[in-house]
Order: structure tokens, then sequence, then C-alpha cells
């Protein structure tokens, strides 16, 4: 496999076109092949009032872009105590809500535990564990699957703190990021905020709003709006552009970075350059452990140990190409449009943020034509 100028060239394109015709006020994207950043680019402005000119070393929030950095910290962990995906939850947590649950199946959206009854903030972990071991799952082990876009972050911090010792955006600092040399936090360094950019809400269309996973996220009582409304806190985007938001190391949504070290992330997922990550922590990333109907997006979704790949109908022909043509490939998007890929087949990881949302819990146009062009001629 290569990849030509000319396929650079139309995702350059695709990214010019953004800011013309599309409404893209600041971003970046990156893209990277078997250990080479192939192409770098960052154009636009950090805010409205154009104060501070958007590079590629301008930081921004991902949201959900941090799950699979997140995920994959977890990994780690168990690694290091012995422990696989294999492992019961209760052996490390003995008060885990969900009997017989694997962490295989805690990192695949299986438990049941996308919302809370109980109220817990956001920024208060203990509260949010209490909460999750009071929860009565929402449907039971074996019955399927449902995206956890909130829960997941103590899930996963709370299985980090107890098998380390340390918070999970700190293990990822130190197991991770740090000998990879990636400047993504979970959990932001006070000296790096002035390089953060700020965020923009996304409008809401009537075809967005007339849609069945909107319709059941603004209905009070259903499984999709508790799963997107608990633990409660940062509802509204300007929110997000509190540095407490960005320092507080929230696993779910907290992650800040740059395009180039999310796709260089993905490289290391991806086995393509030397990084910590064992082959058992690489092969977890690539073996699906839930598909079909989501119980909360409403979507056909498959989820590996942590990352998100394209489904497949019964031909085994891809439905969509988030991910690109590979059936290895996998990543993560972020709401408003940020994404995240890496595909071990080609060798190719790609990253795009962006501070102009778009109203989407899936990566949207502006990112999606720059995967299809990426991927449109290779050899």
């Amino acid at each position: 496999m290569a990849v030509h100028a000319s396929v650079l060239g139309r995702v350059l394109e695709v990214f010019e076109r953004n800011f013309r015709e599309r409404g893209e006020l600041g971003a970046s994207v990156s893209i990277w092949w078997n250990g080479t950043e192939l192409f770098s680019k960052g154009h636009g402005w950090c805010e409205r009032e154009q104060q501070r000119a958007w590079t590629e070393k301008t930081l921004v929030p991902v949201y959900s872009g941090t799950k699979v950095p997140s995920a994959v910290t977890l990994l780690m962990a168990l690694e290091s105590r012995g422990l696989s995906v294999g492992t019961p939850v209760a052996e490390v947590w003995p008060s885990f809500p969900v009997a017989g649950a694997r962490f295989s199946h805690l990192l695949s959206h299986q438990c049941g535990l996308a919302g809370l009854d109980q109220a817990a903030d956001v920024f208060d972990h203990e509260n949010v564990v209490a909460a999750l071991e009071a929860q009565m799952p929402a449907w039971a082990l074996g019955e399927g699957h449902g995206y956890h876009p909130r829960t997941f972050g103590a899930l996963t911090e709370e299985s980090v703190r107890r098998l380390t010792g340390m918070s999970l955006g700190a293990y990822w600092r130190e197991t991770v990021a740090g000998p990879l040399d990636l400047d993504f936090w979970i959990g932001l360094p006070e000296h790096e905020w002035p390089r953060v950019a700020r965020l923009y809400p996304g409008k809401a269309s009537k075809e967005d709003m007339a849609e069945g996973f909107y319709q059941q996220l603004t209905t009070s009582g259903t499984v999709t709006r508790k799963a997107f409304t608990s633990p409660r806190g940062l509802h509204s985007i300007h929110e997000m552009n509190d540095p407490k938001v960005w320092s507080a190391g929230l696993p779910a949504l907290g992650g800040v970075g740059t395009a180039s070290a999310l796709a260089k992330f993905y490289q290391a997922a991806i086995g393509a350059i030397e990084s910590p990550l064992s082959a058992a922590v690489k092969l977890a990333l690539v073996t699906p452990q839930s598909r079909g109907e989501d119980k909360v997006l409403l979507r056909q979704t498959v989820f590996t140990n942590g990352a998100q790949q394209d489904p497949v109908d019964e031909l085994g022909v891809k439905t969509r190409q988030i991910y690109g043509p590979s059936m290895t490939s996998f990543g993560h998007p972020g709401a408003g449009g940020s994404h995240g890929l890496g595909d071990p087949e080609t060798g190719i990881s790609f990253a795009y943020v962006m501070n102009q949302m778009d109203l989407s819990v899936m990566p949207g146009v502006k990112c999606l034509e720059m995967v299809a062009a990426l991927f449109s001629e290779l050899e």
C-alpha cells in the first residue's frame, strides 16, 4: 500500500473547501503512514474574534475522541497486573453491579450502565462511582449493547485507580503519552491552557431533529436521554471552554490535544511505530466484542475493547465507512465532528479536530469527505 501525493492533495482540497463553504473556523488534520507523518495542516482561528491564529500546535477538546486513549490506558493497567480483558471486573472492583461482567463487556458498552438514576456530578468521581454501584442495569448482560457516552469515564477511571493507585490521566501520561511524546492530555496542565482553542456549538436543522436518535435524546426518561445527561454537568458547549474541564482528566470526554498527536497515537495502536503497547493490547483494539442495534445511539454500531468499527451487512459489506474500507480499521469520533482512526491493513492513521462543532454524535461531511479522499487511491 502507498499513499500518493495526489491523495494528499484531494484531502487538502476538502480541508480548504470546509473553510470556504462549510463554516469551518479553526481546524487541523494529520495523516500518518507507517511511522511517518505525511500531512499536517492547521488553519483558521482559535476564536471568532480572530485573536489567535490556529496552527498545527493548537490544542482543542475532542470529547469522545478521548475514549480510545482511555481504553488503552485501562488495557495497559490490566496488563501491568497480569490481567486481561477476560478478567471479571469484580476481581478488581468487588462492588461492581453487573455480575459476571468482564472487562471486555465494560469496554464494549455491554453492561447496561449507560445512565444513572441517582444524581451525581461529573466532577465528583466518588459520587459517580457510588451511583454506578447502586444502579440497576438497563439491560441484562448478553442482551445487547448501548453506547455509554458519559459513564464510560467513571468505569475506566475507577478501574485504573484500583489497578494502579493513579488517576487514569496520570497513568496515560506515564505509560503512553510520555514515552510517545504525545501532545494529547487527559488532564491538561495549567501551563498549556493558553494553547487551547474556544469551542462553538453547532446548530440543529429540522432534518436532524426529525431523526429518531434526536427525538429520544430530547424526550425525558428515555435510555438515550439518560445516557447523555448523567452524570450531570457539561451539557452546554460553553462549559467545555472552562480550564476546570481541561484539567479534570475526564476519560469519557475530557481529552485535549492536537490532530498530529491523536493520529500518532493511532500509529502506535495499529503497530506502525514502536510503542509501549503490547501485541495483546493492539489485538484487543481490533477484536469486535459487541455489534448490532445500539440501544442508546439507535443505529448499528460495532465496538471492540474501547474502539468503534464500521458495521457490516449480512453479506459482510460495510454499511458505512467512517473508518475507511478496511475491515480491521478502528477509531472513535468525538461530539461535534472530531475524529481519529487507525488502519492496521494499510498502516494509515488519521485525525481531524476543529472548534466549530456540528450537531452530531458521528463525524459529518467536513471530516468524512477527507476520509473518503484519503482511502480513494491506494495500491
